[in-house]
């Protein structure tokens, strides 16, 4: 018997009868069996002239393993990532591609490789691997099994295979789905870079246009990219007492604290009763507000939420912090921009009508905090040991001007569009 060109050759005395066969299917394998993940340098322009809002990425060797993640229940999204991932397994054949576990299901029988994704979950902790700002990613029931040994760092924390494998990750969608991957590393110390791009519906985060993905992926690689790193919250818990307590999402790799790239924000829920919260900048009282709700948000996060909330809009690069509340009682409660080392404090007062207040990290469900209980947020530090924090995004060609932003903002949210006029 012979194989040739997908079809089998089966001798019959003299002759030959060929027979079709279908190409071989590859199973899902786990990022268990992947390499360590390869850490980026970023370092600033060398020219005078330079801006300092973006950073050049190189690399100290070629990435191997690529996170891919797509907007769900999109047709044409899936078909662009089937013929992404193709593209970057042909164009650079050491490559791994991983893919969230439900995706990966589904399609692993598009590609003549193997894709990689999750090992089974713990069934024991309440951190999910695939959390996520809505349910895009179930996690299927033959992955539901025991926690395996490699899941666990020598000192017992838990450590996210995504943390600790993905080397660059790739998002097709809309801000949602960039907020979502973002979400994967919410615990991460160091996120990956981030090359997205704009299939959703709004894309003002979306760096690149879907036709530019071989141009995209070939500045990444050769470490042509410049990156614009968007600063990260962190969000600690704490109870009456001052004792740090985790929230539903529980701690990964001893880090108790988690990380938002838009915003946090507590709120009443479905309590009828206006929340009172007391508000402090580094320890100090500032007011009592009586509102639905209060936000503290990023430069980036500042065009999301807060916005609709009457926020005002603050450039990425400027280091800041904005809270803002949602439906005040009192109009005389503006919005705030505070430095980024400033420490925010949310208490919830004793006075307050409902037991507990919602906490919501990046429009997720962080838990709940009762009278008494306070949330506390900062920024993350840009600079840090063992690297660079900050989420760094791959900065794309659309937009105009040097960040993108400026385009973006009159492009995207037709910032002062006159009222009556067609574009």
């Amino acid at each position: 018997m012979l194989m040739r060109s997908g079809r089998v050759a089966v001798r019959v005395g003299a002759g030959r009868r060929f027979f079709s066969v279908s190409a071989r299917r590859w199973e899902v394998l786990s990022t268990d069996e992947l390499p360590e993940r390869v850490h980026p340098l970023y370092s600033t322009p060398e020219s005078p002239a330079a801006t300092s809002k973006l950073w050049n990425l190189t690399w100290p060797k070629e990435p191997r393993n690529i996170l891919l993640i797509k907007k769900p229940n999109v047709p044409f999204v899936r078909t662009a990532l089937i013929e992404l991932a193709k593209h970057i397994k042909s164009t650079y054949p050491k490559t791994n591609i991983i893919l969230e576990p439900a995706v990966a299901h589904s399609i692993h029988h598009e590609f003549s490789f193997p894709v990689y994704t999750l090992p089974p979950s713990p069934a024991s902790t309440p951190f999910p691997y695939t959390q996520s700002t809505y349910p895009r990613t179930p996690v299927p029931t033959a992955l539901q099994k025991p926690q395996k040994a490699s899941l666990t760092s020598p000192s017992g924390d838990l450590i996210n295979p995504y943390h600790t494998k993905t080397d660059l990750l790739v998002t097709l969608g809309g801000d949602g789905t960039i907020l979502h991957a973002a979400s994967l590393f919410s615990t991460s110390r160091q996120v990956p870079p981030v090359l997205s791009f704009a299939m959703g519906t709004l894309g003002f985060l979306g760096e690149w246009r879907w036709n530019e993905f071989v141009e995209a992926v070939r500045v990444v690689f050769e470490g042509a990219g410049r990156v614009l790193r968007r600063e990260r919250l962190k969000v600690g818990v704490y109870d009456r007492d001052g004792k740090r307590v985790g929230g539903d999402w529980g701690e990964v790799q001893g880090i108790g604290d988690a990380h938002a790239m838009n915003e946090v924000n507590i709120h009443r829920g479905k309590d009828p009763h206006l929340a009172i919260v007391e508000v402090f900048v580094d320890g100090r009282f500032l007011t009592e507000g009586v509102a639905d709700g209060m936000i503290i948000s990023t430069p980036t996060g500042s065009t999301a939420y807060s916005l609709s909330s009457g926020g005002s809009i603050i450039h990425p690069s400027v280091s800041s912090l904005l809270i803002t509340p949602i439906c005040p009682r009192s109009l005389s409660f503006r919005p705030l921009v505070l430095p980024a080392d400033s420490v925010l404090t949310l208490k919830l007062s004793e006075r307050n009508r409902s037991d507990e207040v919602e906490v919501n990290v990046d429009g997720r469900r962080w838990g709940g905090i009762g009278r008494g209980e306070e949330i506390r947020v900062w920024s993350e530090e840009m600079k840090k040991e063992g690297g660079w924090g900050g989420i760094p995004c791959v900065r794309g060609g659309k937009g105009g001007g040097d960040d993108g932003w400026v385009g973006g903002l009159n492009g995207l949210l037709k910032f002062n569009h006159p009222f009556g006029e067609d574009e």
